[in-house]
């Protein structure tokens, strides 16, 4: 069993490194060497069997807590049948989801549009209806999912009062991801939102990594006031691993490598370490669609940085503005 510990005031505890199916929900994502993760074989049956297994996989290697979106395309899904399969793990899981994306993709690898948000009322209504048939009821927390300044999501009043009547009528800890270069922004508007004299949101999740720390100072306060601190894309949707094969990337693979050579670890690993190494940090996601990379990506708990290293990395710290630019331009694979 991993190490595990309170999600600020939740109420709940997650292990330090949980598990997101963005990556195997669905046969296309952004991910590099997604397609290759999945073998380019995309049939329903083959892609259940594989969450199966990796979930299996960490559960086994005590991971306990577990992240699905509506958007993640059959995510909760194949969650509600592994639990079918093992109903007592049930009881020793945490297990979000979140609202607010449709999937458009049709199961295709390739689509005009593969997700479509809308953060409205009816679709939060419907999307929790959606979320509480397939898990029945073993959703412990309810997220908005890419709160951002231009959705308006945080100014909608009757949102908001149906979240924290969740919160209240359905005992759901309520809380957001966040995305894209403004995070701090939105962190920062969320920690002002109150409903019967309290904070509405318990828990925030946020893009963080060595390339694109500039959440951390929010974070941190988000932290201080009480609420989880949840990371993802912790490997920057795959450029932090060894795979990062790009030419613009090449000096900085090769810090990486030689840092990770330095306490034989890999890559990837050394790379959640680093945000692992933020105390305000309460899980990292793994985004791993194979067993093997789970494993690896399981070395941070194993390898803690130093100092030295920590501050080493630190120096490949890009522009907000770079950053979400490279983002948007990976292919869905």
């Amino acid at each position: 069993m991993l190490k595990q510990r309170a999600l600020g005031n939740t109420g709940v505890s997650v292990t330090r490194m949980g598990l997101g199916l963005a990556a195997l929900g669905r046969p296309g994502y952004i991910n590099l060497g997604h397609a290759e993760d999945l073998e380019a074989n995309y049939a329903v049956e083959e892609m259940e069997l594989r969450t199966h297994q990796v979930l299996d996989d960490a559960f086994q290697a005590g991971i306990r807590y577990f992240d699905a979106a509506r958007s993640y395309g059959k995510a909760e899904a194949f969650l509600s049948s592994w639990l079918a399969k093992h109903p007592e793990r049930a009881g020793e899981i945490t297990l979000s989801s979140k609202w607010g994306y449709r999937y458009t993709a049709n199961w295709a690898v390739e689509a005009d549009k593969h997700e479509v948000k809308e953060h409205t009322l009816p679709v939060l209504i419907q999307q929790w209806l959606e979320t509480r048939e397939l898990l029945n009821g073993h959703v412990q927390m309810y997220q908005i999912h890419s709160a951002t300044l231009d959705s308006g999501v945080l100014d909608r009043t009757e949102v908001l009062n149906e979240l924290a009547r969740m919160r209240e009528e359905e005992g759901l800890v309520i809380g957001l991801s966040v995305s894209g270069k403004h995070q701090p922004k939105i962190i920062e508007k969320a920690l002002s939102i109150e409903r019967d004299g309290r904070l509405l949101f318990g828990n925030v999740q946020a893009t963080f990594n060595v390339l694109e720390p500039s959440a951390g100072p929010m974070l941190a306060e988000a932290h201080r006031m009480g609420l989880g601190v949840v990371i993802k894309e912790g490997l920057a949707n795959g450029r932090l691993t060894a795979r990062n094969s790009s030419p613009n990337f090449g000096d900085k693979m090769r810090l990486l490598a030689a840092q990770a050579a330095m306490v034989n670890t890999t890559v990837d690993a050394l790379a959640l370490g680093w945000v692992l190494h933020h105390d305000f940090v309460d899980t990292a996601l793994s985004g791993a669609a194979t067993p093997e990379h789970l494993q690896s990506n399981l070395k941070a708990l194993h390898h803690p940085l130093s100092n030295g290293i920590y501050n080493t990395m630190s120096v490949l710290q890009e522009t907000p503005d770079a950053y979400w630019a490279t983002r948007s331009s990976l292919a869905w694979n």
